[in-house]
């Protein structure tokens, strides 16, 4: 009995396993993307898929992953890493460089998607509240499949990746606001006005300032102890600990985690031990965000999709394709070109994994009806399904742009005329 209760607690951990490491390098063989496989992999053996099926034939309940509460709160780390690691590779002064594309084009989306959206909801029948939580929630991109996504391409640096990460990065940082606009609207349903929301928001301005005069204080002066003790060891508990221990201080200041992890990743960016750093984390950063992938799929609801499947695909498509068309048009006012503009709104269109919390945040604070927010929540996780086919479509696009482009002709040796 002792045994199987021993091998219980372990079998979620050992499906995940075999995924990783046997059917994702199958895939990569077919050069399928993993992400897709991950994905599928999480939608086969979670309760709507196989796990369904256990009542009548008992013995696939040792294929299905019973725990997916479990198994969601670690893949939030994968989320985490992937954070630092992009942090990592930048600096403040690339990023301050970028201030155009992340507070502006970032900026701009996050509000004129979460508009238009807000409004067709409003013109559907919702009301105001709840038209503005949809808004809010289905403006936000993938940042977790998008990034490993151009990064397995080699287009991060590219015009369009860019473009996509100011984006990303900029709803990154509008998570905060949005939770605090939700409990603020949560407080006031009744007509009892409180400015506890908004000066619960203060706490999380200070909290950030703070993360980053601590971690220049503290984070470089540790990183060069352990590096002294010459232990690989000591130097990846200490790099666990600083993505670990940045994500959790923003979390006590109400910031996500992600954002704390990227900014511990942009303080040790411009240290002489970034490389070492990178090289011990990426393995974690792998592994934790197939998990996160996995546990995408397993929230598919799949009965609700059958039940509602017009529905559910609309909405899908509909609102993947109004934030693909904003996206694509605020990119051309931002100067960029014709390919560059496309692949960059349909990288960002389809949904993304902060969706989750500001949709279920917004169920608990009885903004949102439950049916609404759970049909919400499935065509936005259908829709995160879909990026590696519209990254593929982009990609495409790009390279028969580039075929048809000519080439510059050389320049000229004549002399000028004058």
């Amino acid at each position: 009995m002792a045994g199987d209760a021993a091998g219980g607690d372990y079998k979620d951990v050992v499906l995940f396993l075999a995924t990783a490491g046997v059917v994702v390098p199958i895939l990569r063989r077919w050069k399928i993307s993993p992400v897709l496989g991950f994905l599928a992999a999480g939608v086969l053996l979670g309760p709507f898929g196989l796990g369904a099926l256990h009542q009548s034939l008992p013995w696939l309940a040792y294929l299905t992953i019973e725990s997916p509460s479990q198994v969601a709160h670690l893949a939030e780390l994968g989320v985490v890493f992937l954070l630092f690691m992009i942090g990592l590779e930048l600096s403040w002064d690339r990023l301050w460089t970028m201030r155009r594309l992340v507070f502006g084009l970032g900026g701009l989306q996050v509000i004129a998607c979460a508009t238009a959206i807000a409004v067709i909801a409003t013109l559907l029948g919702h009301g105001a509240v709840t038209a503005t939580v949809l808004g809010m929630a289905l403006a936000l991109s993938s940042t977790a499949i998008v990034m490993p996504l151009l990064a397995e391409q080699k287009r991060q640096h590219s015009r369009a990746g860019r473009a996509t990460f100011s984006v990303l990065l900029l709803q990154d940082l509008a998570v905060a606001p949005i939770l605090v606009t939700i409990a603020f609207l949560g407080s006031h349903q009744d007509n009892d006005f409180t400015f506890k929301p908004l000066i619960a928001f203060a706490p999380a301005a200070l909290g950030l300032l703070g993360l980053v005069a601590l971690g220049r204080l503290v984070l470089r002066p540790m990183m060069r102890s352990v590096a002294r003790a010459d232990s690989p060891e000591l130097f990846m508990a200490a790099s666990l600990l600083v993505v670990i221990g940045a994500g959790l201080a923003a979390a006590m200041v109400g910031l996500s985690m992600a954002l704390g992890a990227f900014i511990a990743g942009l303080l040790l960016a411009e240290t002489e031990h970034r490389k070492q750093i990178e090289r011990t984390v990426e393995p974690f950063k792998g592994l934790l965000l197939g998990l996160f992938f996995v546990s995408v799929g397993i929230s598919l609801d799949l009965s609700r999709l059958a039940a509602a499947p017009a529905l559910i695909l609309g909405l899908m498509v509909g609102v993947t394709a109004l934030n693909g068309a904003i996206v694509f048009g605020l990119a051309r006012l931002w100067r960029l070109g014709r390919a560059a503009a496309l692949e960059t709104a349909l990288l960002l269109a389809a949904g993304g994994e902060f969706a989750f919390v500001v949709l279920q945040s917004a169920m608990t604070e009885k903004l949102l009806d439950r049916t609404l927010g759970q049909t919400i929540l499935v065509a936005s996780t259908l829709s995160m399904f879909s990026i590696p086919v519209l990254a593929a479509i982009g990609a495409a696009v790009r390279r028969r742009v580039l075929a048809a482009t000519p080439a510059a002709p050389a320049p000229s040796v004549q002399r000028r005329e004058t």
